[in-house]
């Protein structure tokens, strides 16, 4: 069996312990006879499933008892219109900082269903950095404060969190969920498309607060509103059970296996020291972010040559490392780096650029 080492933006890596388990168990889940992809999500062994992923999604991420984790379909840009459908009912009102292509969509959607107001874009420069924040540009009275905290495309993140008082902060946690310990207490929701981190594509994970909840405005579908899945246990409808399964999988493998949180913060941090360091001394590469707004996540990096770059990508995936094509918008290369990706796969990119650009200065 030949394993390649994935950098693909989403969907990513799996940890290899899991896709085994899953392997062992996809005929026969718990001596029931059948594969949780066929079992019924009324059924007894999968309300088990989905009570233990909420379980350890909380006891991971150390979510207050004072929010709701919410099991979801239609990935996180269903949410560009589900946070103003529920959030956007008291001034109508809305902060959005436009930090990249999510950012920039999530807005435009809420702007159809109330007043939305741009606080700060990183447009200018091709969103290679995150824009500093003045307070008194934020709106008082506004119903809630949205960023997209990790942005997938250009590779920046928030290291400092906008502070905005009694103005809920909401954020699009997509592809840094789960990567390093957060205190969801400073948040009014949060929610994230799983297949980057947790669990292949088709489910959404929503935390919210409690007070959050069942305000939704009048034209809200019945689809779209929190409170009736938060009111049904994230099953109105049939939930994704097999995404789920995965989702409970991978939440055990971070904490039995990893350690949690904290360490899997740690193994993050090494695998983006080694691969930013390599690019700080490189004379053929170079980072598109400014250094300060780094993501730990996803790192892109060009060469000065549209040749070089094409070059780079067909060797290395020669070498069993594929996906490394970066965004149209950005061009040259991306390496994700989420959390099933292993040091050795980093250590072997880093080695091959190191070769690449003794063969090609």
């Amino acid at each position: 069996m030949k394993r390649v080492y994935n950098f693909s933006a989403g969907p990513s890596m799996l940890p290899e312990e899991v896709l085994r388990r899953a392997g062992e168990e996809i005929l026969d889940y718990q001596g029931s006879g059948q594969s949780v992809m066929e079992m019924s999500h009324r059924s007894s062994l999968f309300q088990g499933i989905i009570d233990r992923a909420e379980s350890l999604l909380c006891s991971v991420m150390k979510i207050p008892d004072n929010y709701k984790v919410l099991f979801l379909q239609g990935g996180a840009s269903s949410q560009f219109a589900m946070v103003p459908f529920n959030l956007m009912n008291g001034s109508h009102k809305s902060d959005y900082v436009l930090t990249g292509q999510w950012a920039t969509k999530a807005w435009k959607e809420a702007s159809r269903y109330g007043q939305t107001h741009v606080v700060a874009s990183s447009k200018d420069k091709t969103f290679t950095y995150i824009p500093k924040l003045d307070p008194a540009a934020f709106t008082p009275d506004a119903d809630y404060f949205y960023i997209c905290m990790n942005n997938t495309i250009y590779g920046t993140v928030y290291h400092d969190l906008p502070q905005t008082g009694k103005v809920p902060l909401v954020a699009d946690i997509s592809s840094c969920i789960c990567s390093e310990p957060l205190d969801i207490s400073k948040f009014g929701l949060v929610f994230a498309g799983a297949q980057k981190n947790l669990a292949p594509a088709g489910l959404t994970i929503v935390v919210v607060r409690d007070d959050l909840i069942g305000h939704a405005q009048e034209m809200t579908p019945t689809m779209m509103n929190y409170k009736t899945h938060t009111d049904h246990g994230s099953m109105f409808n049939t939930p994704p059970c097999w995404t789920i399964y995965i989702c409970m999988l991978v939440l055990e493998w971070i904490q039995n296996t990893i350690g949690g949180l904290e360490e899997m913060g740690k193994r993050n941090h090494k695998k983006a020291d080694l691969l930013y360091s390599f690019l700080d001394n490189s004379k053929l590469f170079h980072g598109t972010v400014v250094p300060e707004d780094r993501s730990l996540m996803n790192v892109p990096f060009v060469t000065d040559s549209d040749e070089l770059n094409k070059k780079f990508i067909k060797k290395a995936e020669d070498e069993g490392m594929v996906n490394l094509k970066g965004h149209r918008t950005v061009g040259g290369m991306r390496a994700s780096i989420y959390n099933a990706m292993p040091y050795e796969g980093v250590e072997k990119l880093v080695s091959f650029m190191e070769k690449f650009e003794k063969e090609n200065r």
